[in-house]
């Protein structure tokens, strides 16, 4: 029986539980459970640093946080004081007041938490199904363990979160949330799948685009050391245009992202700290509701689209060079050549439109390109986007825009000059050797 569950004999519910509803304190097996339950929450929720966190296994301290906030958060959002969460007379009396799928939600998140602190792992019976479907679909736990591993090495997750541009600190999606979101998605993203989207890409936006392109200098330098083959300019291994110098952060960000045209006026972009703003406080949250807006969870895909397992990302083909990938809706590569222009708007017309190969894709941004280039040299040993070997392209980022310039932000390897470029472009011209690489946002 579910903490706080009633036992309704009729079938007609009603919209508040009556006091005599709810299991009595009294009840031996129910009130034992309460009074663990209040103990472990005084401790593990109460405490502003908490000592139980840290005796939970490293790679389960993201999955803590994210279930120890969003209890805070369902307290809040219920009008329920945060001190009651550790008393069980006050949290029976609060739970009085709650609505039926209200109070299901508060037994559920209590429920797994009280067990992860118990067991000191995730209750899997939440995630059977969805940790199942993306481990087949997907090899999720493979990809997620070998990205939250390389994030850890390269200095961007500290005990798995990042520090965003507001000063706030954002969770890791866990396993089990992308798992519940592919799960949840899989209609949606069943044509993806087909067509070979299936590599992971956990993107931490909420950091400064300054500090990731310093992390990024820092990752090529130390790949240089470790293989000395390597063919980097070790005194200017980054390049990059001014206006990427903060673009991201103060009263006034030169740059702004998910923009709907690229035009100076009108481009209906968001800043990062917009964004942020926007997405911090959710309301509450279900099982498979990220509370981590600071990140974004992409599939790209792998270097070679019809095997899910290929390392890297999948190349921008050249005019005439692409294959399509897929059986059930097959999805011709968008081919370098095209304007900033033209391949906005490809992907913007067809967004929901399920008949369209190119459904539910959006271009890539810079923090994307980032994270993107540095697993794909570190599972590769090449770099990504080297337009100079005939046969890759340089990528527009159109899923951001500087608006006062009117240009379009964009990325590649130099082969000539052994040095990663950020350069922008005007969204109106074409050029052959530039094109786009599109993902499906999870």
């Amino acid at each position: 029986m579910s903490l706080f569950r009633p036992r309704l004999e009729s079938a007609t519910r009603p919209s508040a539980i009556p006091a005599e509803a709810v299991p009595p304190i009294a009840d031996p097996a129910v009130g034992g459970r309460i009074q663990r339950t209040s103990t472990i929450l005084n401790e593990a929720i109460m405490d502003s640093v908490s000592n139980v966190r840290d005796s939970i296994p490293e790679q389960h301290r993201a999955h803590f946080e994210t279930l120890r906030q969003e209890i805070i958060d369902f307290a809040q959002a219920h009008n329920i004081p945060r001190e009651s969460l550790s008393k069980p007379d006050a949290l029976r009396e609060a739970a009085n007041k709650l609505s039926i799928p209200d109070l299901e939600r508060l037994a559920t998140l209590l429920e797994r938490f009280e067990y992860l602190l118990v067991h000191h792992e995730p209750k899997k019976e939440d995630y059977t199904e969805a940790l199942e479907y993306a481990e087949v679909h997907y090899h999720l736990k493979e990809q997620y363990d070998s990205q939250f591993a390389f994030l850890e090495q390269v200095g961007i997750l500290e005990n798995g979160t990042i520090t965003g541009i507001d000063g706030k600190e954002y969770l890791i999606p866990t396993l089990e949330q992308i798992a519940s979101r592919l799960f949840e998605r899989r209609e949606t993203l069943k044509t993806k799948h087909d067509q070979g989207f299936t590599k992971l890409l956990l993107v931490p936006f909420g950091m400064s685009l300054d500090s990731l392109q310093e992390t990024l200098k820092q990752f090529l330098l130390s790949y240089k050391q470790t293989y000395s083959a390597f063919d980097l300019d070790i005194n200017e291994s980054l390049y990059t245009w001014s206006n990427y110098q903060g673009a991201d952060i103060g009263d006034s960000p030169k740059l702004v992202y998910h923009p709907q045209s690229f035009t100076k006026e009108g481009h209906r972009g968001k800043t990062k700290m917009e964004v942020l703003q926007t997405n911090y406080k959710l309301p509450t949250l279900t099982p498979t509701q990220t509370s981590s807006p600071g990140w974004t969870v992409h599939l790209l895909q792998p270097s070679d689209p019809s095997n899910i397992d290929s390392p890297g990302f999948a190349l921008i083909p050249k005019e005439g060079q692409g294959t399509p990938q897929g059986d059930e809706n097959p999805r011709p590569p968008l081919e370098a050549g095209q304007s900033a222009n033209e391949y906005l708007s490809i992907l913007q017309k067809v967004q929901d439109d399920p008949c369209s190969p190119y459904s539910h894709e959006s271009g890539m941004t810079p923090e994307d390109w980032i994270i993107a280039f540095m697993l794909h040299l570190q599972e590769t040993g090449k770099p990504m986007d080297n337009w100079q070997n005939n046969t890759e392209s340089i990528s527009y980022l159109t899923g951001a825009f500087f608006p006062s310039s009117v240009a379009v932000p964009g990325a590649f390897w130099s082969r000539v000059r052994r040095q990663t470029n950020f350069v922008s472009s005007d969204p109106r011209s074409r050029d052959g050797n530039i094109g786009v690489r599109s993902s499906a946002v999870v």
